[in-house]
């Protein structure tokens, strides 16, 4: 069991958890992850490691609740126990003193990205931030993201607040300010991995994705992530999570991470129904 010692919200449908895990917490690296199951009945999921704290013994995770097991965490709080938590698993994000690194986010993407912004900046890296979401109350991270950047710069769709735009048009938009950018590592929804893809390859610049979203048993054994890279089938939970953006097939990454959306789908309205039926039940009772 792994005790849940704060919970808080960061948006809507948003929740940070710092959960004890000191084994975990000693070892990861920043783009690992680790699979949790919340009960016996429970599913296991894979979540980024967003942060971890040697000394408290304990680790970060920033849950977007979408799914039903998500949602159920989100309905936990301090105090609270994790039947599961393992790892670190996953390899580490490839660091080094690239020159001027860029760390994209894109909206609970923003969680993954941080870690890999912090390891590149203490490898002694010019860092640049792009915090994208939807609208102003789905920005998250924003202050942590920039205490590690030497230039942070925030997004979003509607214009709500900092620059009206997607993050790949702020991206374009310094490239074409003449900054000399050497890496670029985008973590977010697959279509604005791709985007990001798109603005990068004409400039040569390495890029890095973080393929996270079509992990399901996360140890390579259900092999339902496998991805495309370079024409060759990799498994995004035990090759990755992290692959070369210019590389990555995203129409197979596409139509493969839609494969259990039917299934979620009911997954998810049962668990709703049965929440519902709970609440009511609860009020009969008082």
């Amino acid at each position: 069991m792994n005790k849940i010692i704060k919970a808080e919200i960061l948006a809507e449908n948003v929740k940070r958890f710092e959960i004890e895990a000191p084994k975990i917490a000693k070892k990861r690296k920043a783009g690992q992850f680790v699979i949790i199951r919340i009960d016996e009945q429970g599913e296991r999921i894979p979540l980024t490691i967003a942060d971890s704290d040697v000394k408290r013994g304990t680790i970060t995770l920033i849950i977007q609740g979408v799914g039903k097991t998500t949602k159920a965490m989100n309905n936990m709080n301090s105090g609270d126990s994790i039947l599961d938590v393992v790892g670190p698993l996953g390899v580490p994000s490839h660091i080094e003193n690239f020159g001027i690194a860029v760390s994209i986010g894109g909206g609970v993407g923003t969680a993954i990205a941080y870690p890999t912004a912090v390891a590149l900046k203490e490898a002694g890296n010019h860092v640049i931030t792009i915090n994208g979401a939807r609208t102003k109350d789905l920005v998250i991270l924003e202050d942590e993201m920039k205490a590690v950047s030497d230039e942070a710069y925030t997004t979003t769709d509607d214009g709500s607040y900092g620059f009206h735009g997607f993050v790949t048009q702020m991206l374009q938009k310094l490239l074409e300010e003449g900054k000399n950018i050497k890496f670029v590592l985008a973590i977010g929804p697959i279509p604005m991995m791709k985007a990001v893809a798109d603005v990068t390859k004409p400039y040569g610049i390495k890029t890095v994705v973080s393929l996270n979203p079509i992990m399901v048993d996360g140890t390579g054994m259900c092999g339902a992530c496998r991805v495309t890279v370079n024409g060759e089938t990799k498994f995004a939970c035990i090759d990755g999570p992290e692959f070369d953006a210019h590389q990555v097939d995203f129409q197979n990454l596409t139509n493969r991470n839609l494969v259990y959306s039917d299934f979620e789908k009911e997954s998810l309205e049962k668990y709703d129904h049965e929440c519902k039926l709970n609440k009511q039940i609860s009020k009969l009772k008082k």
